[in-house]
């Protein structure tokens, strides 16, 4: 089927997430998102587009950027290439870094754009990684100290008339949870969790000494078992299957198999 074309803006600005394959981890230390940044840097420069807010993720990336060329196509295919590259040779990975597409929501509407900012300097926060403040790798502090890859102004001028008076109803707004949540992201404040937790997690779940002990049962209670793996957060299909040492298509068939 081919591929439908984005839609593009009226605002020119858009909500960019990129992911990684099956959720895996895309940053493994502080050089990793050092390069990523350095390519939102440098493809800046080329393509003249304006990052308002980012925040890079373990699993995931948020930008929001203003493209008046509508380039956004180019852009992204610039940085997922080039930073899939350095991270297959550093790492010696092969296969896919990144889910298929990356996402693009346009933001038409003002209120939309200063609310899911909000939303996104808050991830640490709802990951229970980082308060907003101590976060280093998302743009909550260049609003209020320095800019150094985003373009600020824009949207502290939605926070009142001088900077002094913006940036402090900046971090007031801040200080409220955010609950604009899509369908979309609405995942990305789980942590993810490791193989080993996963296996605790069932085990404890089925009742279970060890894993394999599920291949003990015929095959229907097996599968009234596994469809109860449905309520573990922080998990996909795909380490599942790898945990119980099953096929994923044949996890993703009793998953949607009716109770």
């Amino acid at each position: 089927m081919p591929r439908v074309a984005r839609k593009m803006s009226l605002t020119k600005v858009y909500h960019i997430i990129l992911r990684g394959n099956d959720r895996q981890d895309i940053f493994y230390e502080k050089q990793d998102y050092e390069k990523f940044l350095k390519l939102v840097v440098n493809t800046k420069e080329k393509y003249e587009y304006e990052v308002y807010t980012y925040c890079l993720m373990t699993n995931h990336v948020h930008l929001i950027i203003y493209d008046a060329k509508d380039e956004i196509s180019k852009i992204m295919q610039s940085i997922g290439i080039a930073y899939s590259i350095y991270f297959a040779k550093k790492y010696n990975r092969n296969g896919h870094l990144f889910q298929n597409r990356f996402i693009s929501k346009n933001i038409e509407i003002e209120n939309d754009l200063y609310r899911l900012c909000r939303y996104i300097h808050q991830n640490p926060v709802k990951a229970g990684i980082s308060k907003m403040e101590d976060y280093e790798w998302s743009s909550y502090n260049e609003f209020i100290h320095k800019n150094k890859i985003i373009h600020s102004q824009f949207i502290l001028s939605m926070f009142g008339q001088t900077k002094k008076e913006a940036i402090e109803n900046f971090i007031l707004f801040h200080s409220y949870e955010a609950n604009e949540i899509n369908e979309e992201v609405k995942y990305e404040g789980i942590t993810k969790l490791t193989d080993q937790q996963i296996k605790e997690k069932i085990q404890k779940l089925l009742q279970l000494k060890e894993i394999s002990d599920i291949y003990m049962y015929d095959k229907n209670t097996r599968n009234e078992k596994i469809q109860k793996l449905k309520n573990i957060q922080g998990t996909t299909k795909s380490q599942l299957a790898r945990v119980l040492g099953m096929n994923r298509k044949m996890i993703e068939r009793i998953m949607n198999e009716k109770s």
